[in-house]
């Protein structure tokens, strides 16, 4: 019996969330594997896609100081790991990171998930400001408990790959393993209906409602769709601090009938009714929302967000561009969704291309990952 645990601060909504729902949920299935949950606090925004899957909270905190008294308290963790005994301790975000690094427990692989280019652990030789400073601190605690256990680091693009590489300590480099992002194709596939009113445009875009999300690039797009003759319905799925201004924006341009905030909320009836998915994020470390979207028949246009390089095929399963163009951008879309035979052929490619980030072939490289590091392969 394999014994894996798994460690996230929280189930708010976001795409480390989403991934380890999926891979505890598929890992349950499996046979001869004991897979346990631990959350650190009890935010939970997925009750409806965790119908099977059980969760432990286990509060544990540890805010590292340099100038006061560090606040340090992880003896239930420490405690729940020892009783639990796992072979494998697989942990996501950096909050996980600072508070196992006090954890002692030599007997399993630990497994950092890298899900995006985590700023906490970048090598900077001369601290210019208290942020950095503070980084570098942590880092140091950090890799510092890295290297006195049997470190594993998974990243989720060539991006984030290049970067872990580069700043994981020296001794520690040739433990990073690519391991693209995966989601259950099942939950999105649907019998997808062809655009037949070129007259009309149903866009649909997930993510926070945060700056590196670019959500704002998006109204110059609507702008000129509409100027082309087409009626526009661009549904935003996230919530996040640039709501109000966001609202203001769309009020500025006279777009409230056509650009709508639809907060934290289901995808799954939003990207059946849409016909193209956009996605204006100037960074993103991978794309989990694009692999859904296309499972869902779904052609993308997007920008460079870096991670999400390794997900489009230029006119294929969609276009990315280069530049912060709206113009150009809203012409990709225009392109697309004008040729039904292009649009055909670019939905059915990308189905077929979602398919290769399915969750069960995912997670059998994850087991493999795993046993090969146990029997130091």
């Amino acid at each position: 019996m394999l014994k894996i645990l798994h460690i996230i601060p929280s189930l708010s909504k976001g795409g480390a969330e989403r991934l380890v729902i999926t891979i505890c949920s598929e890992l349950q299935k499996r046979v001869d594997i004991d897979v346990r949950l631990v959350v650190l606090s009890n935010t939970n925004d997925y009750n409806q896609e965790m119908s099977t899957l059980t969760y432990d909270i286990v509060s544990a905190v540890f805010v590292p100081s340099f100038t006061k008294k560090s606040k340090r308290n992880v003896s239930q963790l420490q405690a729940y790991i020892h009783t639990y005994a796992p072979d494998v301790i697989h942990t996501h975000l950096w909050q996980s990171e600072i508070v196992c690094s006090q954890i002692t427990y030599s007997k399993a692989i630990w497994v950092t998930h890298m899900h995006d280019n985590m700023p906490q652990l970048k090598r900077i030789r001369i601290p210019r400001t208290k942020l950095e400073l503070t980084n570098a601190y942590e880092r140091w605690i950090v890799t510092t408990a890295y290297k006195k256990r049997n470190q594993r680091f998974i990243a989720i693009s060539h991006d984030t790959y290049t970067y872990c590489k580069r700043n994981v300590p020296k001794k520690l480099r040739n433990t990073v393993s690519l391991l693209h992002n995966a989601i259950n194709t099942q939950l999105f596939t649907h019998s997808k209906k062809i655009p037949v009113d070129n007259t009309t445009l149903q866009l649909v875009s997930v993510g926070s409602l945060v700056h590196k999300k670019n959500h704002t690039f998006l109204i110059p797009v609507v702008i000129h769709l509409i100027s082309r003759g087409y009626t526009v319905q661009l549904n935003i799925l996230g919530e996040g601090f640039l709501r109000k201004e966001l609202e203001q924006e769309i009020s500025k341009q006279n777009l409230t009938n056509s650009i709508y905030l639809q907060g934290n909320t289901s995808v799954y009836e939003y990207y059946k009714q849409a016909d193209i998915y956009v996605h204006p994020a100037t960074y993103e470390p991978f794309g989990l929302v694009l692999i859904e979207a296309m499972a869902a028949g779904l052609p993308v246009v997007c920008l460079d967000g870096k991670g999400n390089r390794d997900l489009i095929e230029q006119g294929k399963n969609g276009y990315m561009l280069f530049e912060q163009n709206p113009v150009l951008f809203a012409e990709k879309i225009i392109e697309i969704c004008q040729d039904k035979e292009m649009y055909t052929s670019m939905s059915t490619y990308a189905i077929n291309y979602a398919k290769q980030y399915d969750i069960a072939p995912y997670v059998d490289r994850l087991l493999q990952l795993y046993t090969n590091k146990i029997n130091n392969e």
